[in-house]
């Protein structure tokens, strides 16, 4: 009792505060189309929470599953806004009263990044969300956790003259879409972790939750979403088929069964954003050990956008096509962090991906890969100890001693604008040359038309896509190459909100050159558990419980400027460097891209060893 009474009381003096902000409201803030509030809980109390725009007092009661338990505090997640200003209203409950409340200062949320082919021709919106970041009109909202996801229910319209059937469980629900009679919005909402086992049925044996179409590019306009900073899909994936207008946002993939997320066949205008992805099972092939995918893109898939996504350690990164795609399958990846990923990001047969403002974070194989004939504009990334930052299958580097990742005939990469730091090898074409010893085409003008063709297959860049990603969805949006690390690592950059509740950080001498599954790394992701506890109320969600978040990797506690000094074997990191200098374009003396050769310039006598973009002074 005097436990309680305690409690009460400072509530009390909290909400009769005069500072702006009262003292048992811990944090608040904005992020993408969404926002959350954390507060001090209180035991024997329940709350409302509420949220209004900054300017006025409209404020609107949010759904009691976005108001969750933790174990020593509060937290309520508001999805759905528009861009704008807006406060929180935490309001303490006691015998079903509310006992006055605790208003937090302004916040800003700003609206989702929607440049890519994805949107393009898409006025409505993708999934069950307004371009304007709200919900469309007569969508519907799915609340789904470990412990309902077997019995949640809605109604989908399954017949020409109306007929509803009930869905029993998160697969049926989406399968029942499958139809092709129901076109209504859904907003699936994950809530903490679920587990394979937590699942009513898995209709993909391959990869686990199957979102499917009646027929090729069938409008689905599902959303499936995490709530807050911990939703996460556990021991299992998504297969996406024959879907168009489906979007994937804001929550984690861990240990999926094959691919984290597999755009598989005939998919259009789907969005992949701000996703954490981590090892899958390991398969069977050498290469596998890692899982077998992390999102794939292939069976004529088109107009998809993957964007905003952190990838760490992944093996084969995302795969782009097959045998079946054709020169008018579109893509775009954008503002994703490659966090030491290996390869494939992505690796491109036939279509045409536009590869911007990525950070390609201690890449240990690969960056971009082209092959049977595609095309990739790649422009302004951040490529930092990425050995090989662009390959063409059967020419440039990739021909050389035994290949590096394709026996396939090749495609054209046009390259504009990177930042690279160390690479250990890339060639740039020259007008007239024939002998394939290139591996992208360099431009000084972003808009200039490709000539050059694959030196295997002879197959021409494909300008027309090219022409589409520079004027029909960017809007100056490109952001300069050397501020992307910042970004993508920043509080409205890649992955969940707040980085998510699973936190690694990789130290670049042991993990830039490595391949390798890291063993502490799966071991956290094998033994992970959130800290969730569930509703207020005493409502208790499975798979929750842990008291403290995941924040590891060997790399915790090196400084950002220390970590990022590291200079790869392959880029010459012994003794007698005494400075390095960084410039793409021009390196000195009017010397341009002596890649790998040991130079000396007469006017000053030194002698100069490039790696890369990278100048070495000895």
């Amino acid at each position: 009792m005097k436990k309680y009474l305690l409690g009460l009381i400072a509530i009390l003096m909290a909400l009769t505060s005069k500072a702006a902000t009262p003292s048992f409201i811990q944090e608040y803030g904005g992020w993408f189309e969404s926002a959350y509030v954390m507060w001090d809980k209180t035991e024997g109390y329940d709350y409302h929470v509420y949220i209004s725009p900054a300017s006025s007092d409209a404020w609107v009661k949010l759904d009691d599953e976005l108001v969750r338990e933790y174990p020593t505090y509060g937290r309520a997640d508001a999805l759905g806004l528009q861009a704008g200003s807006y406060q929180f209203k935490i309001v303490p409950i006691s015998g079903g009263n509310e006992m006055g409340s605790g208003v937090t200062g302004a916040f800003e949320v700003k609206a989702h990044d929607r440049s890519g082919f994805a949107h393009v021709g898409v006025t409505d919106g993708i999934g069950a969300y307004k371009n304007d970041g709200t919900l469309k009109d007569n969508a519907k909202v799915l609340y789904v956790w470990a412990d309902n996801a077997k019995t949640v229910t809605c109604d989908v319209v399954t017949s020409s003259k109306g007929a509803k059937t009930t869905g029993h469980g998160l697969q049926d629900i989406i399968t029942l879409y499958q139809k092709g009679y129901d076109t209504t919005p859904l907003a699936i909402r994950i809530i903490g972790t679920i587990k394979a086992d937590d699942m009513d049925r898995f209709d993909s044996s391959a990869e686990g939750l199957q979102v499917k179409g009646k027929s090729n590019y069938s409008q689905v306009p599902i959303t499936i979403e995490g709530v807050g900073f911990d939703a996460t899909l556990y021991g299992f994936g998504i297969l996406c088929r024959n879907v168009s207008r489906a979007e994937f946002r804001n929550f984690a993939i861990m240990l999926c069964m094959d691919d984290c997320l597999s755009l598989d066949t005939g998919n259009s205008n789907v969005w992949v954003h701000n996703m954490d992805f981590f090892y899958g099972k390991p398969g069977s092939d050498s290469d596998q050990a890692k899982g077998d995918g992390t999102v794939d893109i292939k069976g004529k898939s088109m107009n998809i956008t993957v964007s905003y996504n952190h990838f760490y350690d992944c093996g084969k990164t995302s795969l782009g096509g097959m045998k079946s795609e054709t020169t008018d399958c579109w893509m775009t990846y954008h503002h994703n962090w490659f966090d030491h990923s290996d390869s494939r990001h992505p690796r491109i047969r036939t279509a045409f991906y536009h590869v911007y403002n990525n950070y390609f974070d201690g890449v240990s194989k690969y960056g971009v890969g082209v092959t049977t004939g595609g095309s990739s504009f790649v422009e302004a990334n951040y490529f930092r100890n990425c050995k090989y930052p662009m390959l063409i299958s059967k020419q440039g580097t990739d021909a050389e001693g035994d290949g590096t990742f394709s026996g396939e005939p090749g495609g054209v990469i046009k390259a504009y604008n990177n930042k690279m730091d160390n690479p250990r090898k890339i060639q740039y074409y020259t007008e007239g040359q024939t002998n394939g010893k290139w591996d992208a085409v360099k431009v000084s003008d972003r808009d200039a038309m490709v000539t050059a063709t694959a030196y295997a297959g002879g197959t021409s860049y494909n300008n027309e896509a090219d022409q589409q990603a520079r004027t029909t969805y960017v809007e100056n949006k490109m952001d300069n190459p050397a501020d992307v690390k910042a970004i993508v690592k920043g509080a409205y950059g890649a992955g969940r909100m707040q980085h998510g509740d699973f936190k690694w950080s990789f130290k670049n001498a042991a993990q830039d050159e490595n391949y390798g599954v890291v063993a502490e790394l799966k071991t956290a992701l094998q033994n992970y558990q959130s800290t969730l506890v569930g509703f207020f109320g005493g409502v208790t969600i499975s798979n929750g419980g842990a008291t403290a978040t995941v924040d590891g990797g060997d790399g915790k506690g090196i400084s950002e400027e220390e970590n990022d000094s590291y200079i790869p074997s392959y880029a010459g990191s012994g003794t007698g460097i005494h400075q390095v200098m960084n410039d793409e374009s021009q390196i000195t003396n009017g010397v341009y891209d002596l890649m790998g050769r040991r130079v000396t310039i007469p006017q000053t006598g030194k002698i100069y060893i490039l790696h890369g973009s990278k100048v070495v002074f000895k």
